[in-house]
């Protein structure tokens, strides 16, 4: 606990020491929860999830100022009830020790590896998906026997005060806490020494988030985000990918971290392909301003940032297209229509920066050695998007690109599967959760080698001139000369 009482933290903030003294009290009492234990935490989780649908989605809704029951309900709720039940069902066999091979020098013996919770995990929620990115690292935490704090998002005040009053009343504070607050708050949390940590948010932020976690040395899992593409093949119908792409890219407005940020489009294809999205995004969303089923932006902050990419764009040359089919006005309304951005450059912010709304650049290539090679100039991206029909293509495209996930012929769903790993590279986010991947992650592997009573080191310790070392030796060579071969 010394590393607690050292701690570099402003005073009006040391409540989160005295939370996280308690947790880590708690574990030590508790270090090796049994897998029935860890189901019923994540059933306790469950529980409050059900329990408060109806009041999570009008939360996240008030947050935004609008977003459709549906949205909330396949991007947060019911990824989330998927991920708790696959965890559960899979905890026993994560948790078994695993038997590895024993080397000659150390026979006769036993090696296996074992898995224990690290401890405390830390997770820091963004705004963008409030529930799911705060509880969906929880599943994993808990599957994986940890206890937990969480620092809610500061501009989803609604959604933060719920979770918070879900979790109070499932779980004791040493099992789980949720923490409310300004971003000062979060700042504070993130000097804590936790066993490890989660953020999910922008880059610039993870940047300084992995420093105040190197002061304690605490591990991180960065989900970052970046600019995903969309790379559309040649022969790939363009109808057919306007239809896909603005279905991923109309979800939360675009506020996603895996929102398809720029198209790579065939060059004679651009305008078909603008045309096409324009037609796809007006009959999923035939007005805007009234219609419940287009989600708002976050805060007026977010908003302007946004109109600043679009005014920065026009005035260095771009074409500006707003879909708004009932041409509506938004003056006093958080709402922005998806617009498409053609005739981009390079110094232009819808270019440099991360986008994170519904703004959609359309970049032209000429062949697709062109559009590969784009992508590997700029920083490695959370999700990259492929449209092909050929398998084969697809796959060399794959290999010669780096991205956190992929999808082929889709955009997003990557995200919701349990049964594979969700992170990114670079500078996209380190580490990795749900399912498997996210039991490992907050586990420490422990190599464990057994002897029994017999001991074998005796008959080959020094003096080096014995006849088991000589023997030894000789099966060694005869090993590594043999494969040498």
């Amino acid at each position: 606990m010394s590393k607690l009482e050292n701690i570099h933290i402003d005073q009006d903030y040391s409540y989160l020491i005295d939370r996280l003294l308690s947790q880590k009290s708690a574990f030590l009492g508790n270090p090796m929860p049994t897998a029935q234990q860890r189901i019923e935490s994540l059933n306790k989780l469950k529980r409050a999830i059900i329990t408060n649908t109806d009041n999570i989605v009008e939360a996240i809704a008030k947050d935004f100022s609008n977003r459709p029951e549906a949205e909330t309900l396949l991007a947060e709720i019911f990824p989330l009830l998927e991920a708790i039940e696959y965890s559960k069902s899979h905890i026993k066999k994560w948790m078994k020790r695993q038997n590895r091979k024993v080397p000659l020098t150390l026979m006769p013996a036993s090696v296996s590896v074992l898995y224990q919770p690290l401890g405390v995990v830390g997770i820091v929620v963004p705004w963008n998906f409030p529930l799911f990115l705060g509880l969906s690292p929880l599943v994993s935490a808990l599957a994986a026997g940890n206890r937990a704090m969480i620092k809610m998002s500061e501009f989803a005040p609604r959604t933060a005060e719920l979770v918070r009053r879900m979790i109070r009343a499932e779980f004791s504070a040493d099992e789980v806490t949720v923490v409310t607050g300004a971003v000062e708050v979060s700042t504070e949390f993130t000097k804590l020494p936790f066993d490890h940590l989660v953020f999910t948010g922008a880059t610039p932020i993870g940047k300084v988030v992995m420093r105040a976690a190197a002061d304690n040395l605490t591990p991180v899992t960065l989900e970052l985000g970046g600019k995903s593409p969309a790379i559309i093949h040649e022969s790939f119908p363009i109808d057919e990918a306007a239809e896909r792409i603005a279905f991923g890219k109309g979800l939360n407005a675009g506020q996603i971290c895996v929102s398809p940020d720029y198209i790579l489009c065939p060059r004679h294809k651009v305008n078909a392909f603008a045309q096409a999205f324009i037609k796809a995004m007006s009959r999923n969303y035939p007005s805007i301003r009234s219609n419940e089923d287009y989600t708002a932006i976050i805060s007026e902050r977010q908003l302007n940032r946004l109109k600043s990419y679009l005014h920065d764009a026009e005035e260095k040359g771009a074409k500006i297209i707003s879909i708004n089919p009932a041409e509506e006005t938004f003056e006093d309304t958080r709402k922005l229509p998806m617009t498409l951005v053609l005739n981009t450059t390079e110094e232009m912010l819808v270019e440099s920066e991360e986008i994170f709304g519904p703004i959609l650049p359309i970049k032209p290539y000429d062949n697709i050695e062109e559009a590969i090679e784009y992508v590997n100039q700029g920083p490695r991206p959370l999700a990259l998007y492929y449209f092909d029909w050929n398998k084969q293509r697809a796959q060399n495209v794959l290999a010669r690109t780096h991205s956190g996930g992929a999808c082929i012929n889709d955009t997003l769903s990557h995200v919701t599967v349990d049964d594979a790993p969700f992170g990114g590279i670079g500078p996209s986010g380190m580490g990795h959760y749900h399912g498997k991947e996210g039991f490992l992650n907050f586990s420490k592997a422990k190599t464990v080698v057994h002897k029994g009573r017999f001991n074998a080191a005796k008959y080959v310790a020094p003096p080096w001139n014995k006849p088991v070392y000589k023997l030894l030796v000789g099966l060694l060579w005869f090993k590594f000369k043999r494969l040498h071969r």
